[in-house]
């Protein structure tokens, strides 16, 4: 326990006598300092038990001691100490009022008590507690080495510290979401620290914050230290614990040894996460490559589940490519719903992409999607905010459920639907909407619109000197199938007067409307080019 100035006034040898502040006794000394300066403040840093015989003041004056006094208690010391039998043969009556005033605790020392002695006692008791926090820190440090091997790992590793700190304690993932808690009551006031522990997961690791009692996860008085978790730049969790008072020395060593042991557990070993990152990256070209038998081989224990029931292909691209950016969060949100989940995933970063496999139906599908839905509404809010367009991000594409042998033509839709996605400005798009949906809206392409004014401009031109109305005749003509009175009838011209447009169309083009291809060419550049109406 840490030294108070009753352990003081207790101690035999010294033999001292409490004058005043008798109900402050209970408070911590940090260090005994002798002084004899009128204006000790300067030097003091706070906790002290200040000691004198009031050589340079004049401790009969009551107005003199007053101002002394305050000087002393606004400095933060603790408690002073008259020497008697020095330059007074007892405490002045003048201190012992503005002591008892201020509610400073005024100790008389005996002529026989020296102020080393009062020193040493206070030397000896500070490296006492000092050695005794340090002797708990590393007791508490070997029964968190011992919680974090057993099987419930971090589960059992919160418990313990808890109970060290006699408060609570949680953690949380990679992607902000409380993963365990003790004791269980203190998930629930875990998880109302979500912004708080988002905050902290932007900050470059390591990082750490402390909330006061009125922030709004920390009930009853608490307070609440969050840590970061990760061996390098990028949070890979945090850990937060809640006392109702600051820690302490053993505390300390405590959370010290709890985020270094967390770590350990929740980020791999870098050799490791770079030799599965080899694997998936061999399983996934040799899926790609129509050798699902080799991929089923090298996949072995770590991925093999992957390839006994159906999967889905996802392929992820963004502008900001950093781990903390959205692509970088989409792998982990994948790689954690997985990892709940006790389900196999395989993540491939390729340059400026991810790559994601993953079980039909599984949570870590699941998981990305419901990401990318987030993204998007996201962006179509602050779109909205700015009355303009949605700012690039991160643009997923979804394949179809398959197996094995038809990985190659997943990755296909996939990348496919990725295409879609960046040209409509989506953040996701499954290969089922492109497949279900109508090509028409695939028109928007820049570059097919070019091709589309490119190859009526001459009819268009034509069209703005007067001389007739051919780009609306062939419009009509190629909606009715070539039929002639059923486009003329439509656009209100006899049948001749039709075929002669339509002449006209094939000798400014140069090209025969008997070809299948012309015409398919000819009405999908009416359609690039056509008004919402058309």
């Amino acid at each position: 326990m840490p030294l108070t100035l009753a352990s003081l006034v207790n101690h035999s040898a010294l033999r001292l006598t409490v004058l005043a502040g008798a109900d402050r006794l209970d408070t911590p000394v940090r260090w005994a300092h002798v002084s004899e300066l009128a204006d000790p403040v300067p030097w003091m840093d706070g906790g002290e038990l200040l000691l004198i015989t009031a050589m340079k003041i004049d401790a009969a004056d009551g107005e003199e001691m007053r101002r002394y006094v305050r000087r002393l208690v606004r400095a933060g010391v603790v408690g002073l100490g008259f020497a008697v039998g020095v330059n007074y043969d007892e405490v002045p009556g003048a201190l012992v009022e503005a002591a008892a005033e201020e509610g400073l605790p005024l100790l008389e020392v005996p002529r026989r008590t020296p102020f080393l002695a009062i020193t040493k006692a206070v030397s000896a008791a500070v490296a006492a507690d000092q050695y005794h926090a340090v002797t708990a820190g590393f007791e508490a440090q070997r029964e968190l080495t011992r919680a974090a091997l057993a099987p419930e790992g971090p589960a059992a590793l919160l418990a313990r510290l808890a109970a060290h700190l006699g408060g609570w304690a949680a953690l949380y993932d990679a992607s902000g979401a409380v993963v365990a808690a003790a004791p269980n009551w203190a998930a629930r006031r875990a998880a109302r620290l979500g912004p708080d522990v988002k905050r902290l997961r932007e900050r470059p690791a390591p990082a750490s914050a402390v909330l006061g009692p009125d922030a709004a996860g920390a009930e009853g008085g608490d307070r609440v230290e969050l840590q970061s978790l990760g061996s390098g730049r990028r949070t890979r969790g945090v850990l937060a614990v809640g006392t109702d008072a600051p820690l302490g020395t053993a505390g300390r060593y405590a959370v010290n040894s709890a985020v270094a042991l967390l770590t350990l557990t929740t980020e791999r070993s870098r050799a490791l996460q770079d030799a599965e990152a080899r694997l998936g990256a061999a399983v996934l070209r040799m899926l790609l490559a129509d050798e699902p038998g080799h991929a089923r081989a090298v996949a072995g224990e770590l991925y093999g589940a992957l390839l006994d029931e159906p999967f889905r292909m996802l392929v992820a691209e963004a502008a900001d490519t950093g781990p903390e950016g959205e692509l970088g969060t989409l792998a982990d949100t994948a790689e954690t719903a997985a990892s709940r989940a006790a389900e196999p995933v395989l993540v491939v970063p390729e340059g400026e992409r991810v790559v994601v496999l993953a079980r039909d139906g599984g949570a870590a599908v699941a998981a990305c999607v419901a990401y990318a839905r987030t993204v998007e509404a996201r962006r179509g809010a602050a779109a909205a905010e700015r009355d303009g367009g949605a700012e690039p991000g991160v643009a997923v594409g979804l394949s179809a459920p398959a197996g094995p042998a038809g990985a190659g033509t997943a990755f296909h839709q996939a990348e496919q639907a990725l295409s879609v996605a960046r040209r409509r400005g989506r953040a996701l798009v499954e290969h089922e909407e492109v497949a279900t949906g109508s090509v028409v809206p695939l028109l928007a392409d820049d570059a097919v619109r070019a091709f589309a004014d490119g190859l009526l401009r001459a009819l268009h031109e034509h069209d703005a000197t007067g001389r007739g109305d051919l780009v609306a005749s062939l419009r009509a003509w190629l909606a009715r199938h070539g039929q002639w009175d059923a486009a003329a009838a439509d656009l209100g011209v006899h049948r001749h007067t039709l075929r002669y447009r339509m002449r006209r169309v094939e000798e400014i083009l140069g090209r025969s409307l008997d070809d299948p291809d012309v015409r398919m060419e000819l009405w999908l550049a009416l359609k690039a080019t056509a008004g919402p109406s058309q």
